[in-house]
């Protein structure tokens, strides 16, 4: 799985004194732009080719401010047009959350979804994971 570590900023904390719930989102996008660079290496915004479908986040244990996160990162499912993102939250060694995000390989001209390219699909093969 890739791995990312972010710091947990005292912003993103709420009045229950862990992290919002509504931050993971932020941080399991931040930690899919290694995904985002094999269709588009540049990040190219002209020529973007993905769409997000849906996304499901679990939350199992409280985050809290002053500890650094790990995100890791992996493909659980690749489909024809579509692929399943699996990550995990990590703080003090244990898991704390985890969540799946349907992306779509999209062509915005047609307004169509579009077969991912096998070049494309060979690089997201080495990210599979079995999602827990």
């Amino acid at each position: 799985m890739l791995s990312q570590e972010f710091e947990v900023r005292f912003y993103e904390t709420d009045a229950l004194r862990h992290v919002s719930n509504t931050v993971l989102a932020g941080w399991f996008e931040a930690a899919r732009e290694p995904i985002f660079r094999i269709f588009t290496p540049k990040l190219d915004l002209a020529n973007w080719p993905l769409i997000l479908a849906s996304y499901k986040i679990d939350f199992l244990k409280q985050i809290f401010y002053g500890k650094a996160v790990t995100v890791k990162t992996g493909i659980s499912r690749i489909g024809n047009s579509s692929f399943v993102v699996y990550q995990e939250v990590w703080q003090d060694g244990q898991q704390c959350a985890s969540g799946q995000t349907t992306m779509v390989h999209f062509d915005y001209a047609s307004q169509a979804s579009a077969a991912i390219p096998d070049a494309v699909r060979t690089q997201l093969q080495t990210l599979l994971v079995e999602a827990a």
